[in-house]
């Protein structure tokens, strides 16, 4: 009989050592090895070999001369839910394996069974944390059923690569790999090498097949995905799924795409029966932009290649207790304590002694640098509790010499505002002619500049 082999792994970071010692060398933590069984047999669980029982679909592989491939980019498969076609770059790419990472609760579950319910294909949803029953109730509350969809409840990967021979789906859907596990490696479901075994054998299959498979992947306290980092570099696409559970909008975004740009992102809004597309987020974004309100201002800002115009709010009061407060919803407090030093520096708006406090409405976390003539300009009218025009909104960065910047795609941050009704926008001086755009263009070198302007 085999001797049985056992191996040490690092649980922060899966690295890889022969015996157990107090510090993992590669990330620095201690105490976080832990022996796993590594026993695997000769035969794998995704077959490799022209072996009974395999798909008819199984591709074997050749080599060939380069000048001999077929350039042609292979048909996506459409999944007809806009926001997810954008992210993904167009569609569901034949072979592609999908990681999609997110807090406990944001919707994940939700988001592809919405997708799988919509798939005008045979496809097949994989559920090792819920029953049957729970998807059930789950497709009834989206109110969505279709004669397409097969749900299994199973944790086995040998259980399930059986069930996909029989029912060769166009599509499969694992929630989630944390809960898979193979009988080759004995180990807990989690565990570092549970999850690189069946990533290997889902990645296979997918490759083999040609059939898309989308994972869904649970995320650490630190907000990164579960398990080792090579997770992430073995899959093709990785999501993450996030927003604030205390409001309804949610952003789905890619951090890495071989197929497509990781600049796109996705909008959806979550309502009792399930997620809706947003397509025009920044009409939602902008709930009251017909109302004078002191300390609001409106920034057009970039989130990755879609323009949105987002509302910023400011309050600035004195402060009672002597220490000033600062505190930011959606917004670098770092980048907010150096714009308010600027501020006082470059301006002469002694801000020091007085409580400031800025919100980003509709729960999003910016982190575009060209919100920040918006943010000064909040600032600065609830500093003088003087309400600005609501047709008017901003767009540039700011300097530590008080210098007002010019952003990237303006172009693109104006005519998103000439859309949406807004007379006048204020950028940073550019070389660029912008006299096809609906919306005023007007320029500005300094903050000394603007403050003349809005507060003359």
């Amino acid at each position: 009989m085999a001797k049985v082999k056992t191996t040490w792994y690092c649980q922060n970071c899966g690295a890889q050592y022969a015996k157990w010692q107090g510090q993992c060398t590669t990330c620095k933590k201690w105490d976080s090895l832990v022996e796993e069984v590594v026993q695997k047999e000769q035969t794998p669980s995704w077959q490799t070999g022209d072996v009974p029982g395999t798909l008819s679909r199984k591709r074997n592989s050749k080599p060939q001369r380069i000048s001999e491939i077929n350039a042609q980019e292979s048909p996506r498969l459409d999944t007809t839910n806009l926001e997810f076609n954008r992210v993904l770059g167009g569609g569901l790419v034949p072979g592609s394996v999908t990681l999609l990472g997110g807090e406990p609760g944001i919707g994940k579950s939700t988001l592809l069974l919405q997708v799988c319910l919509n798939l005008p294909f045979k496809t097949l949803y994989v559920s090792g944390e819920e029953s049957a029953q729970q998807i059930k109730m789950r497709a009834d509350r989206v109110n969505k059923n279709a004669e397409n969809c097969y749900i299994l409840t199973e944790t086995k990967t040998q259980n399930i690569f059986k069930q996909v021979s029989d029912i060769e789906p166009d599509v499969l859907i694992i929630d989630s790999i944390q809960t898979l596990q193979t009988q080759h490696i004995e180990s807990t479901a989690g565990s570092v090498s549970q999850i690189r075994e069946c990533t290997g054998e889902l990645i296979k299959f997918a490759k083999q097949t040609a059939t898309p498979v989308i994972v869904i992947g649970h995320i650490t306290k630190d907000g990164h995905i579960a398990g080792p980092k090579i997770l992430e570099h073995m899959v093709d696409t990785v999501l993450q799924f996030e927003g604030d559970r205390n409001h309804t909008y949610r952003i789905l975004r890619a951090l890495k795409n071989r197929f497509g740009s990781t600049h796109e992102i996705g909008i959806y809004e979550m309502l009792g029966h399930g997620l809706r597309e947003v397509t025009n987020p920044s009409e939602i974004l902008i709930a009251n932009k017909d109302l004078e309100i002191s300390g609001t201002a409106i920034a057009a800002t970039m989130e990755g290649m879609r323009p949105l115009m987002i509302e910023v709010q400011a309050l600035v009061s004195t402060a009672v207790y002597g220490t000033p407060q600062r505190s930011a919803t959606g917004y670098n407090l770092k980048r907010l304590n150096m714009i308010l030093a600027v501020l006082e520096k470059r301006a002469g708006f002694k801000l020091g002694q007085k409580d400031v406090f800025l919100n980003i409405t509709g729960g999003i976390n910016v982190d575009d640098p060209a919100i920040d003539l918006a943010v000064v300009a909040a600032i600065l009218s609830s500093n003088f509790d003087i309400a600005l025009n609501p047709k008017h909104c901003f767009s540039a960065e700011v300097g530590l010499g008080g210098e007002i910047r010019t952003a990237s795609r303006m172009e693109q941050r104006i005519n998103e505002a000439g859309k949406l009704g807004f007379e006048r926008i204020c950028i940073a001086p550019a070389k660029q002619n912008f006299k096809n755009s609906t919306a005023q263009v007007v320029a500005f070198s300094k903050i000394e500049d603007l403050v003349r302007y809005l507060f003359a």
